[in-house]
């Protein structure tokens, strides 16, 4: 029987998908190389469709790696000499703060109780003489004074928590001396950025894009070349092949340092090409209309409530949900009607469960699944 996966990733594929792997195997796609015109040819198609897409200015490029997880390091590594800032309330954003901590960085944490986002009026501005350590002062939380980097995420898949992006474009705004790196693994394309401000997000493509896993893309400015630029003349250790200065100056012939996964790149791309022309404003709103009916749902089903209260603080593109009776049963029930969704994560495992709603599924598929969790 075949599934309908909604599931937090990997997610249903994208509609199109099938015929786009029809494509690609037809141009032999598996086969070229990636230093071929052929190859510069889907790279360069890729970066317009995403560009047009996200509203991606030409200050930034748009580059490649093996997964999300990789791009913790790379940002890292290139963006941070001394000290990085986390905003924490999740597996996933806590997993980029232990991975500033393993590369002996500073890193100054922040973090709320699971379920509990973060807004922009929570945040004061830095001022002289702020503290160097991250802290609480009143109801206000201080981005240290020395911080360079600011890591954000604007959905922790692991909660199916949510920083509105019109918060972070304000955040950035009021502190343009620091590069601010945004975590949207389970939003793009949903989530608006504004670029001009924003120095670098990033995503993989197994999640709202529904692809196969294993592709990592990483938006990054000229303002963190210029910074990963200045750490290596001090001999500062930025990586090898997948150090930005690297991977920039590859991008600039539309080519990657060693052979990427050519076969989603190209499907990316094609993708891309068909949210855009649904328009990615259609994209938002049908995601919404979708969260609307799934925590609808949740507030008036016996046995599931929403995970997250703040309604501002839901996710659009993973709700989670507590359950009464244990996870493991309700997965196995609706997967027997044809329709499989995620575990709760880690410790939840047993008494949540998460629900992506990505552009892969539809309403009336979304309407299937509440039915069979009634």
């Amino acid at each position: 029987m075949s599934l309908t996966f909604f599931t937090p990733g990997p997610a249903e594929l994208y509609p199109t998908v099938a015929n786009h792997i029809q494509s690609a195997l037809a141009e032999q796609i598996g086969s070229i190389s990636h230093r071929s015109a052929q190859f510069r040819r889907i790279y360069q198609h890729t970066d317009e469709q995403l560009r047009a897409l996200l509203n991606v200015p030409s200050t930034h490029a748009i580059l490649f790696t093996g997964s999300a997880t990789e791009i913790w390091e790379r940002m890292l590594q290139n963006c941070v000499e001394f000290e990085s800032f986390h905003c924490v309330n999740g597996s996933f954003s806590r997993k980029f703060y232990d991975t500033a901590v393993d590369l002996k960085k500073f890193a100054h944490l922040v973090e709320k109780p699971l379920g509990q986002g973060f807004d922009y009026e929570e945040f004061s501005k830095v001022t002289e003489g702020s503290p160097k350590k991250a802290e609480e002062t009143g109801d206000k939380i201080r981005i240290p004074e020395y911080a360079e980097l600011v890591c954000l995420t604007a959905n922790e898949t692991s909660t199916g928590v949510q920083m509105r992006g019109v918060d972070i474009n304000k955040l950035k705004r009021s502190h343009r001396s620091k590069l601010f790196c945004v975590d949207m693994v389970s939003s793009a394309p949903y989530h608006s950025l504004d670029f001009e401000e924003v120095d670098s997000a990033f995503f993989s493509v197994q999640k709202s894009f529904g692809l196969p896993a294993g592709l990592g893309v990483w938006i990054v400015n000229e303002k963190c070349l210029a910074r990963a630029e200045q750490l290596k003349k001090q001999e500062t250790v930025i990586g090898s092949y997948h150090s930005l200065p690297s991977l920039w100056k590859n991008y600039k012939n539309f080519e990657t340092p060693e052979t990427p996964n050519v076969w989603n790149i190209y499907l990316l791309g094609k993708v891309a090409e068909d949210m855009n022309r649904l328009g990615v404003d259609h994209i938002r709103k049908d995601t919404d209309a979708k969260a609307r009916k799934i925590y609808d749902f949740l507030e008036k089903a016996d046995g599931f409530e929403p995970f997250v209260k703040n309604t501002e603080h839901r996710s659009p593109t993973v709700a989670v949900a507590n359950t009464k009776e244990p996870a493991k049963e309700i997965i196995e029930r609706v997967k027997a009607q044809g329709m499989l969704i995620g575990s709760g994560y880690g410790k939840a495992k047993d008494n949540q469960l998460r629900i992506a709603n990505f552009p892969a599924v539809s309403m009336e598929q979304v309407e299937r699944l509440l039915d069979a969790l009634k």
